[in-house]
């Protein structure tokens, strides 16, 4: 049976993923954890956050930061949010914050323009740059939901972008890694898709 452990270190919205996780679940098992043993025996990987990233960050136990990041590097993984922002290289959130540096990009404030609402909440089209096997039967240009005052403008890894003001990188994507700025599990339809299409993935 393969073992999709939700990652537990205090900043994220877990019950809610674990529940649309467990919704489109087939024989897969779902677990909230931060035992390092039950994330070394995981098969895959999801990486939520909620909140300032500056927390996120010293909520990490160093002993649970390094089972991650060596377990993150070898088995698909999903971060969604600021989980997302936390593997890029820096925000400049809470007067800057380096990030865990696994995906090209920095994290910046949305700018806060005529009619442009600063956080960016609620739903918003997010259009593909590329294909990604996470994105199967999504059609193009799909609604996905938001919640966030930060963003990363530009990325190597960039897999979509999503327009609020100027365009951001809604999504990011790099061998074993999908990342993502929206909220799958307020998604509706489209996000337990995509959830599905992540317990279906194998690298």
């Amino acid at each position: 049976m393969t073992q999709v452990v939700v990652i537990d270190y205090g900043m994220g919205n877990l019950h809610s993923v674990s529940k649309a996780l467990e919704t489109v679940a087939d024989s897969e098992k779902i677990i909230i954890s931060s035992d390092l043993g039950v994330i070394k025996a995981s098969d895959k990987i999801v990486f939520p956050g909620v909140g300032a990233i500056k927390d996120c960050m010293a909520a990490f136990s160093e002993d649970l930061k390094e089972t991650v990041l060596e377990e993150i590097g070898k088995k698909p993984t999903l971060a969604i949010c600021v989980g997302m922002q936390m593997l890029l290289e820096s925000s400049e959130e809470n007067e800057g914050v380096n990030g865990l540096n696994i995906l090209d990009g920095k994290v910046t404030k949305i700018k806060s323009l005529d009619k442009i609402k600063v956080p960016h909440m609620g739903w918003n089209k997010v259009k593909f740059l590329k294909d990604h096997f996470l994105f199967k039967n999504i059609p193009d240009s799909s609604f996905f939901y938001f919640v966030h005052s930060y963003c990363c403008l530009s990325s190597e890894d960039a897999l979509t972008e999503t327009e609020h003001g100027e365009n951001f990188i809604s999504s990011l994507a790099k061998d074993n890694i999908f990342a993502v700025q929206f909220h799958p599990e307020k998604s509706q339809t489209v996000g337990l898709d995509l959830y599905k299409n992540f317990l279906d993935w194998s690298i």
